[in-house]
């Protein structure tokens, strides 16, 4: 591909292959008051990329960084749908993919770097096969590395899939959407020279050792990748710019240390999350108040700087818990509320906890819960999700709130963040591997996951319960799937580190990782590995992969305990579904004229009948009865009629030459006079008359599809048996 700016002088441009196509990063020509920009380019796809910062906020102690990814249908050729024809708030598609940039870049900044970073990232062109999402990744970190904004990367992301062949499966890096149609692995990585710090995964119960071969291939391509990245600063990179870090100053850390450390470490081994909580902030009142207070009698220069070393002193008390916490962890083995490092918290749950839903759970793990509900539907209820790429319908959706009591707090109630719109997915994704196929099960399924109480790991939570409630519902899922994270602490000098299973709130929040793995007994269905430290390597993730699985299997036991298989029906508040196939040519003669012919069955049998264009009809109804008739009357009247068939039908209409007999709705066939009945009939009145019920033999379908019949050679028939 030639680039429409690549002969200016002051454009730089590298290029490598990857995968079988080319992966192009410019820089130079575009948003050049930007901090830095880079246009990435893949097969025909184009993404823009821009990295700006800012001075830091008045009073602000943590790093502002916003990531923003949008797709632009303009880059496919489209028109946006609804009145306004432009794009609006970001969608879910857009909302996973800004996630996706932002997990692996936040912790590769200075500690105490609070300087505003702005990332955004526009999809330019979208060729329908090459996805954007991968590439923006990519093209986020490259403008990254050329910038003068600390970033300790550069990182690459790359998607692979795994395609089953004659020759055995086959890893394929950065899979086109039609190959991803035949992969068993949706796998995203990022990583960077150290290591891998980002990792998102759907799979069909792919084991282990297959999603670990899947993280090794990905890595050599992000190495591959880096490289590049290397070449391009190598051109056009600027000068790192660090500017004054957040840190609190080393005498005030000192003396937190020196006063607080003792109880500090008694504080973090009190039993219960809020007492523990409670314990340590008013340890942290007691020093602030003792040892920090703020000088209010003196000059404002003496007032100024006792608030400065007030907020120091309470950022020092932030990192004194960190450290204790860390420590009791890898060198005593303690966590926080007592338990092993492999040890799992007491589950309880129980399934068909609420009356008028279609199925139901409720699933808890020591302090984090999780109320989920299963709604039954019909093809009308699928989700139609429209973007760069062609339409398409979801029969599946699991949708995750966590609203502000579940950790006893009072926010603002807002629509489902970023973070819901994450951990839904993840479950989506870990349940969707054991769902049956839509020609086994045609319902639309929707689980709604409720957290009710959380303490970590919630979205794992939802896994579990919503396995439940999905069994509970009738689905017949292929196995039971739980979910588990592992948490990694390490000693200060990160030589020493122990990997502990499920994790809660506090050893998510002081850790450096939340690795959840979701699966079956035979293997992996859903990954989602949130990084704070530099890397992992593949001896770790293997480690992970295995401790994982030993908590996997434990947690589907006890689930198991609770319902161990999907309920042999669903339930009878569900509609009931059937579906049937009939020729494409009938479709417009069950429609009828203006809909009529469909419209009738519908109000006669009290069905909701739903036709594909491949001759796919879905008919949903509240009962069997109803079901059955509208089946058979559509079968009947879709139905191929072949000479010798015999059918009993009613005479609709009488003429002098003959009788129009209904064989099935809207399909007649014409007995003449002479084939009503053996010998001279003189009048076909004398013989049948409107409204009748007589049996005929197909004896000749002609060239236009008409059809004729006999009554005597039907008789003949029913004599010889």
């Amino acid at each position: 591909m030639t680039s429409f700016v690549s002969s200016l002088p002051y454009v730089h441009r590298v290029e490598r292959e990857i995968g079988g196509r080319t992966l192009i990063l410019e820089t130079g020509a575009v948003a050049r008051q930007a901090g830095a920009a880079v246009m990435a380019t893949y097969g025909g796809t184009t993404v823009l990329a821009t990295a700006l910062r800012a001075a830091p906020r008045e009073g602000i102690d943590f790093f502002p960084l916003t990531v923003d990814y949008r797709e632009k249908t303009s880059a496919a050729g489209k028109f946006p749908g609804g009145f306004r024809k432009r794009e609006g708030p970001p969608n879910e598609k857009e909302v996973l993919t800004m996630r996706m940039i932002d997990r692996p870049i936040r912790p590769l900044f200075p500690d105490g770097f609070i300087d505003e970073v702005q990332v955004q990232v526009f999809v330019m062109s979208h060729d329908g096969e090459n996805d954007s999402d991968v590439l923006a990744g990519t093209a986020a970190s490259a403008a990254l590395a050329i910038s003068d904004i600390p970033f300790e990367g550069p990182i690459a992301t790359v998607r692979v899939g795994r395609i089953h062949t004659d020759a055995g499966p086959q890893y394929v890096v950065n899979p086109t959407i039609s190959q991803l149609d035949y992969s068993d692995l949706d796998l995203v990585l990022s990583g960077h020279k150290d290591g891998m710090n980002m990792i998102e995964v759907g799979a069909a119960e792919v084991d282990e050792a297959g999603v670990h071969g899947a993280i090794a291939f990905g890595y050599d391509n992000i190495k591959n990748i880096l490289s590049l990245i290397d070449e391009l600063t190598a051109r056009a990179g600027q000068q790192k710019v660090i500017g004054e870090l957040a840190l609190p100053a080393a005498d005030v850390v000192e003396k937190v240390k020196m006063y607080a450390e003792a109880e500090m470490v008694a504080a973090r081994k009190v039993p219960g999350k809020h007492d523990r909580g409670d314990a340590v902030d008013a340890l942290k009142k007691k020093i602030l108040d003792a040892h920090f207070a703020i000088n209010e009698g003196g000059t404002y220069g003496d007032y100024a700087r006792s608030v400065k070393a007030r907020n120091h002193a309470k950022d020092a008390l932030k990192r004194l818990e960190e450290k204790v916490t860390r420590r009791l962890i890898v060198e005593s083995k303690v966590r926080a509320d007592g338990r092993g490092p492999r040890e799992i918290r007491k589950i309880t749950g129980s399934v068909g906890v609420f009356a008028r839903t279609h199925g139901s759970a409720f699933f808890q793990r020591g302090e984090t819960q999780s109320l989920v509900s299963v709604t039954l539907g019909t093809g009308k209820d699928e989700q139609i999700v429209d973007g760069l790429i062609p339409e398409y319908s979801k029969k599946f959706l699991l949708h995750y709130n966590f609203p502000p009591f579940s950790t006893g707090e009072v926010k603002r109630i807002s629509a489902p963040g970023r973070r819901e719109i994450g951990h839904g997915a993840l479950a989506e994704r870990s349940l969707l591997g054991v769902l049956p196929s839509p020609d086994v099960f045609p319902y639309t399924v929707r689980v709604v996951s409720d957290i009710t109480e959380s303490n970590g790991s919630s979205s794992m939570a939802s896994v579990c319960g919503g396995c439940l409630a999905l069994m509970d519902a009738g689905v017949p899922i292929r196995a039971t799937v739980a979910g588990i994270s592992v948490g990694r602490f390490a000693d200060d000098n990160d030589q020493n580190e122990i990997f502990v299973t499920d994790i809660i709130g506090e050893e998510d929040f002081f850790g450096d990782m939340d690795f959840k793995v979701s699966g079956t007994r035979d293997g992996i269905t859903g990954i989602q590995l949130d990084l704070k430290t530099r890397g992992l390597n593949l001896e770790q993730i293997s480690r992970i992969f295995a401790q994982a699985k030993e908590g996997r299997l434990e947690i589907i036991n006890t689930m198991e305990g609770i319902i161990p298989a999907p309920r042999a029906d669903i339930s009878p508040l569900a509609p009931r579904l059937v579906t049937i196939q009939i020729d494409p040519e009938k479709i417009g003669k069950l429609i009828g004229p203006g809909g009529k012919m469909i419209r009738g069955l519908q109000d006669k049998w009290g069905v909701t009948i739903d036709v594909e264009d491949d001759g796919t009809v879905m008919l949903a109804a509240s009962n069997g009865e109803s079901l059955q008739g509208a089946q058979q009357e559509i079968e009947a009247m879709c139905a191929e009629i072949k000479v010798g068939a015999t059918y009993t039908g009613k005479v609709v209409s009488v003429k002098d030459f003959g009788a129009f007999v209904e064989l099935a709705p809207g399909t007649d066939g014409m007995c003449h006079i002479s084939e009503l009945a053996d010998g001279y009939v003189k009048a076909v009145s004398d013989v049948v008359r409107v409204g009748d019920v007589v049996k005929v033999k197909v004896i000749l379908v002609d060239d236009q599809g008409r059809i004729k019949l006999s009554r005597k050679a039907a008789m003949a028939e029913d004599s010889k048996k």
